[in-house]
């Protein structure tokens, strides 16, 4: 039965909703809709239009027969601005400090409508890199790695600490922790990354980056290559390890006093390049 248009361009903005990133042919919706594919493109037209005023992503249609539509997530500067001054006043308060100078982020990151923009906010860092996978380490960085993956569309892998019978073979790595200079243990299933990946590093907080410069020897393991780094928050130290990340957040603490200082990281130097190359192709 043909589909009106109305009920139409409800059903296509679900579907490209729930596929990021992915290629949908002018065929397949003509097919889905019984509908012309000049109907098809008209409809496609006005979602792309839509999607731009709205601050809700991409809709590139790509001509010719094997050509399609494909919807890629994003967030505008002012939405990302707005967001992380919520997350500054949130995070904001003292009784948040923890001994060593981490923060308590837990209750935070455990709320559905924090995780989708931090996953969108990240992930519009790499709207025209290809990435085959968002690596991140047992267990607090999961959720923020499953909101990441969920908008660029592509899998999660969580490296452990600990051997895990059901993770089959492992691949391992030595590596030295940051701040407290211990030689720590860290594997992932060999299943769980193609060799040659493209990988996304994601975690909660950072301090020194240890952990993190353990999972990009990882990464190497599996003769991949790191495509970018990404945290909620880092913390402040006198050395890190690593040098090219990105941050939504950044953290002082006082050991002494139990003080806080937070504000924006730097996620707006590496962020606001992806949109503003965005609106220049609106």
């Amino acid at each position: 039965m043909k589909t009106r248009r109305s009920d139409r361009l409800v059903d296509m903005t679900c579907y490209l909703l729930e596929r990021p990133r992915t290629l949908v042919s002018l065929t397949q919706f003509a097919e889905l809709y019984e509908s012309a594919k000049s109907s098809i493109s008209e409809d496609l037209t006005i979602l792309k239009r839509t999607f731009q005023e709205r601050g809700i992503g991409l809709l590139e249609t790509i001509p010719g027969a094997a050509g399609g539509a494909r919807f890629t997530p994003y967030m505008v500067k002012s939405d990302a601005e707005d967001f992380v001054a919520s997350l500054v006043n949130e995070i904001n308060d003292e009784t948040r400090v923890l001994p060593g100078g981490y923060v308590y982020l837990s209750d935070l990151l455990g709320q559905p409508w924090v995780l989708q923009r931090v996953g969108r906010l990240i992930s519009t860092q790499y709207l025209r890199e290809p990435i085959d996978a968002v690596m991140t380490a047992a267990t607090k960085g999961v959720p923020v790695a499953q909101a990441v993956a969920e908008n660029l569309n592509v899998p999660f892998v969580i490296v452990r600490n600990d051997t895990k019978v059901t993770e089959g073979p492992t691949m391992s790595v030595n590596y030295v922790t940051g701040q407290s200079q211990r030689l720590e243990k860290m594997e992932l299933s060999r299943r769980s990354l193609p060799m040659g990946s493209r990988v996304l590093i994601v975690d909660d907080f950072m301090k020194a980056g240890g952990t993190i410069r353990g999972m990009a020897s990882l990464v190497k393991e599996f003769e991949g290559t790191v495509v970018g780094v990404a945290v909620v928050a880092e913390g402040r130290v006198e050395h890190r390890v690593i040098d090219k990340y990105t941050s939504l957040v950044h953290v002082d603490t006082n050991k002494d006093n139990g003080s806080i200082n937070v504000r924006p990281g730097n996620y707006a130097q590496e962020v606001y390049i992806a949109g503003n190359a965005t609106e220049a192709r609106k």
